[in-house]
């Protein structure tokens, strides 16, 4: 059972209906995308849709079009129920819980493709993620037509390939980027901390610390090349199994800087594995 407190809408008509009689009392709608699996993570950003909005909905939808071959999309956690109480416990007005047909409907052929923001990074680790990304959340915002919508910075390069794909479709949403919720320790709340071991939680703490050594010695003016490879050593003598990547780009449209000191406002973007866990963070 969900939570009783919390209306469930599964449907694009029913979702439209109520938002609509939002909008006609004079509200302003703001919605939060999630795959479920939700933590406090994604509970502060119901809290910072309350800011700007009068009315906040939620859509869980695990999107298997921004899972590749080898990621099990089967496997990934789902609890209708808990999700659908954490989310009143937040203040949510409204859950979005579509089934896959009603996203994806018999015939679909449509991707949707982000240059330059989606291509280093994530987007050549995981090919053709965020051509899933892309494609889902114009779906969900186009079937909820919120005033604003919330992401967090955690998944920064999510965020700008969504802000980008929204400014250049004229989907008349404001992106509004969340700050990233962490543990005592630094590490970025993530659904993906519950596969952690014990042992490897305390190695995981060493994340953070070690990027925002790297973001410090970019803002003191040293070079970006032998600051990231330093970064990239320490985490590895830190425990971490593997670095896909600990790189540093241009905040507003994630063109590589370097070799040579940062000339634009920065971030510093990191991902790196830790037995069965892929943990990724920015700062």
């Amino acid at each position: 059972m969900s939570d009783p407190s919390l209306p469930i809408v599964r449907t694009v008509h029913a979702l439209r209906a109520q938002v609509a009689g939002w909008k006609a009392e004079g509200r302003r709608v703001g919605m939060v995308p999630t795959m479920g699996a939700l933590h406090e993570g994604h509970l502060s950003l119901i809290r910072r849709a309350k800011q700007d909005a009068d009315r906040v909905l939620a859509s869980v939808f695990v999107n298997p079009t921004q899972f590749a071959p080898n990621e099990d999309f089967d496997a990934y956690p789902r609890d209708e129920a808990r999700d659908a109480a954490l989310l009143a416990s937040a203040g949510c007005d409204l859950l979005y819980a579509p089934a896959v047909g009603e996203i994806y409907p018999a015939g679909f052929a449509t991707k949707i493709v982000v240059s330059g923001v989606s291509a280093p990074l994530e987007g050549e680790m995981r090919p053709g993620h965020f051509e899933g990304v892309a494609t889902v959340v114009c779906k969900l915002l186009n079937q909820a037509r919120p005033d604003i919508a919330v992401f967090g910075e955690k998944d920064y390069q999510q965020l700008q390939v969504i802000r980008r794909m929204a400014v250049d479709l004229d989907l008349g949403v404001e992106i509004i980027g969340a700050p990233t919720l962490r543990a005592q320790d630094g590490l970025a709340l993530s659904s993906r901390n519950a596969y952690l071991s014990a042992a490897e939680r305390e190695v995981a703490g060493r994340l953070n610390v070690i990027m925002r050594e790297l973001a410090a010695a970019v803002g003191a003016a040293e070079p970006i090349a032998p600051a990231e490879a330093r970064a990239a050593d320490a985490l590895l003598s830190a425990g971490f199994d593997s670095v896909d990547y600990i790189q540093v780009y241009a905040a507003a449209d994630l063109r590589r800087l370097g070799p040579g000191p940062a000339d634009a406002p920065a971030r510093v973007l990191v991902a790196a594995r830790l037995g069965k866990t892929r943990l990724i963070d920015n700062c």
